[in-house]
């Protein structure tokens, strides 16, 4: 498949990442459905790609006809069985590596064979995913950042059975009809950026909980002192706190370095349901 023929995405999942995902992908002029596991989560769904663009047009980033042009490009489902026409799928589910294998797994059944099949996970090895699907050659890691409207950096990972023409087809759609800068990891959990990240959240997270400085010191001096755009208390309520400490459980489950050991406050306000932006309330309020 050449990148051209892609027209038509899917999206497994709409929160945070994938009304991101599903965003950029029809800013780009492309039709895309995405795929929720209710009518609830569709509305959610909906509300939040609507209120992004909305946010876009207030800006001035995104002109009235050309936003109008892009929600109409969007259509929705409570069913996987509603992508099988499409031209890729990118999964954007919860970061939980039994149910991602088990999307995998009914995506290799529902699409045509020839359609790759990417991953935003931003932690678990692209190799468990390829398995599942049953065409391992055609599955791939896509990570985007949050908020992927904005942010330029597109993450791809192949994992060791995937060919080099899969690799080839997401890097040319992400750079050439998405925009978005391109680099390349190992199949590794984390891959490079929450190799990197994921302990630098948890230092800062530790510090706190110590009574080592305040968040607003910790953040001001990151911020300031190393240029930064936010401090780690912050960029962690931004990512989602269960989604922080989801990563953490993947990374010191594949490599048992204590480094990557969720801090014990963390895991008490994600248990307490204080789960950063997405909740209204995380280390700010």
């Amino acid at each position: 498949m050449d990148v051209s023929e892609i027209r038509h995405v899917g999206v497994v999942g709409c929160g945070l990442m994938g009304s991101g995902i599903a965003e950029v992908s029809a800013r780009a002029g492309l039709r895309v459905t995405f795929a929720e596991g209710s009518e609830e989560l569709v509305a959610a769904g909906r509300t939040r790609i609507e209120s992004s663009i909305g946010r876009a047009v207030e800006r001035g980033k995104l002109d009235r006809p050309d936003a109008d042009a892009a929600l109409a490009l969007i259509d929705a489902a409570t069913d996987l069985h509603a992508l099988a026409a499409v031209d890729l799928v990118i999964e954007a589910a919860t970061e939980d590596p039994e149910a991602k294998r088990d999307i995998f797994a009914t995506l290799g059944e529902v699409t045509l064979p020839e359609v790759v099949l990417a991953s935003n996970t931003s932690s678990i090895p692209i190799a468990d995913l390829a398995a599942a699907s049953g065409r391992p050659d055609k599955v791939v890691g896509m990570h985007f950042f949050n908020p992927p409207p904005m942010m330029a950096l597109l993450e791809l990972t192949p994992a060791a059975t995937t060919s080099e023409e899969t690799y080839e087809l997401v890097r040319a759609f992400g750079t050439d009809v998405l925009g978005k800068t391109c680099v390349r990891s190992r199949d590794e959990a984390g891959f490079i950026v929450n190799r990197l990240l994921i302990p630098y959240l948890f230092d800062a997270i530790r510090l706190y909980e110590t009574g080592f400085a305040s968040r607003e010191d910790i953040d001001t001096a990151i911020h300031l002192g190393l240029g930064h755009a936010m401090g780690p208390l912050a960029l962690a309520d931004l990512i989602g706190l269960d989604t922080t400490l989801a990563i953490g459980e993947v990374l010191h489950d594949a490599f048992d370095d204590p480094r990557y050991e969720p801090p014990a406050l963390l895991r008490q306000m994600v248990a307490e349901g204080n789960l950063g932006r997405k909740s209204g309330a995380g280390f700010y309020g």
